[in-house]
């Protein structure tokens, strides 16, 4: 039902940040598909693997900046609004995406190249952070109450098939004009392209405003600080969150960072089936996730959460043994085995971190307790998963890394209270 003052539908606003989202985050990804073209052109080549964990290096520090972008565009949306926060951090994100793309190398500007490499890439990090708390609340506060979880993993499926439509870009223009001219120039074309959608995306949510349920918080709230009413009444939620985001945050960042690299340097299975496999994988996501939201409304979310901790501990080290057999069957039944276990725990944990906060401090909680996660935890598994592959010379050695966050994630997830069908304006803050 529309709401009587917007005329806006619940299905239209969840569309509205579903493009969004789909559009911020193919900004975000296209770098770790461009990561082993971006270390040739940003830093010394005497050393190929030091430039390439260099690159992966530039990767993590945007999750760093996003405890710093995450909780101050949360602070926005709580205080100002959610889709006027939501349409700032898209246009931002293209801006400084179309900028990469822009970029002078190493070669011709020395060591001012990767400085701006960086300089780019923590601007992303921050509007990135901005964007998913802002969506995934827009979301779940716009959805009917037997559907929170669906509509935001809903949210979080579009963040990952931006990663297929990257690959099939590169593809495509490798394809077109060869890969020594991909590697020289036209590595270039995928960064200005996400310019232009930054654009789209804004367009896209012009219309839009917030669900009743954020207004009447943000009237009821009056002058309060959400990012400190976060960080004092609901401590204890976030470091839930937190702890919860953990598995995550490395699940998805193997899939979306890692992954390609690893199967076109580690696996040896050529740069065409890494792009293709790993794109099937994240389309698989985008398929899957609300499947798994769908069962974390019927079921609840701690069920949910514990399957898929315990898949993900049972079959990750089978998943990298596969995908380092050098076959394209492999290499697309090592990620197939990963996205099952993604999508079990993050198609409940999408709502269960919103849920743990009420809803006039939702977006700020969320930001600073999900976006820590995946700088601690998310944004350095690619350089962690290159180091031990080159330090060990094993190619399985990423699985303990998931092996032990996935204990991680099941002991919090027998920690966390059940938070399917709590009244949003309350929670089940602590």
């Amino acid at each position: 039902m529309a709401d009587v003052l917007s005329g806006i539908t619940p299905r239209q606003r969840l569309n509205g940040a579903a493009i969004g989202a789909f559009v911020e985050w193919y900004d975000f990804h296209i770098y770790a598909l461009t990561a082993p073209v971006l270390a040739m052109h940003f830093f010394p080549r005497t050393d190929p693997t030091a430039a390439l964990l260099s690159t992966f290096l530039v990767y993590a520090l945007a999750l760093l900046a996003r405890p710093i972008g995450g909780p101050f565009f949360g602070y926005l949306g709580d205080r100002y609004g959610r889709m006027r926060t939501l349409s700032l951090t898209v246009l931002l994100m293209g801006g400084v995406t179309f900028l990469t793309g822009l970029l002078p190398t190493y070669e011709s500007y020395g060591i001012l190249a990767p400085i701006l490499l960086i300089l780019c890439r923590l601007g992303q990090g921050c509007f990135a952070a901005g964007e998913t708390s802002g969506a995934l609340s827009y979301a779940l506060e716009s959805a009917p109450s037997n559907q929170r979880a669906r509509w935001a993993a809903l949210i979080g499926g579009w963040g990952f098939l931006p990663v297929a439509l990257a690959a099939a870009l590169i593809y495509g223009l490798r394809a077109i004009v060869g890969d020594e001219s991909y590697t020289q120039w036209a590595w270039r074309v995928p960064f200005l392209f996400g310019g232009v959608l930054g654009v789209v995306g804004l367009w896209l949510r012009r219309n839009l405003d917030d669900p009743e349920e954020s207004r009447e918080a943000r009237r009821e709230s009056g002058d309060a600080n959400p990012i400190k009413s976060a960080a004092t009444s609901t401590a204890g939620s976030a470091v839930n969150a937190v702890f919860l985001t953990a598995l995550q945050a490395v699940t998805a960042y193997t899939l979306l960072g890692y992954m390609y690299t690893f199967l076109l340097q580690t696996a040896k299975v050529g740069t065409t089936p890494a792009l293709i496999t790993n794109a099937a994988a994240n389309v698989l996501i985008f398929l899957l996730l609300p499947f798994g939201g769908a069962l974390a409304d019927r079921f609840g979310r701690r069920p949910l959460l514990i399957a898929g901790a315990v898949w993900l501990l049972l079959f990750v080290y089978p998943a990298f043994m596969w995908a380092s057999d050098g076959t394209v069957t492999g290499a697309m039944g090592g990620q197939l085995l990963l996205v099952i276990g993604l999508c079990l725990y993050a198609g409940s944990n999408f709502a269960a971190s919103l849920e743990l906060f009420p809803t006039s401090m939702r977006q700020s909680g969320h930001a600073l307790a999900y976006n820590l996660s995946f700088a601690i935890f998310g944004g350095f598994t690619p350089l962690l998963a290159t180091y031990v592959v080159a330090s060990s010379g094993s190619p399985v050695s990423p699985a303990y890394i998931l092996m032990a966050v996935s204990i991680l994630g099941l002991v919090t997830a027998l920690l966390t209270p059940e938070t399917n069908g709590i009244n949003l304006r309350n929670s089940v803050a602590k």
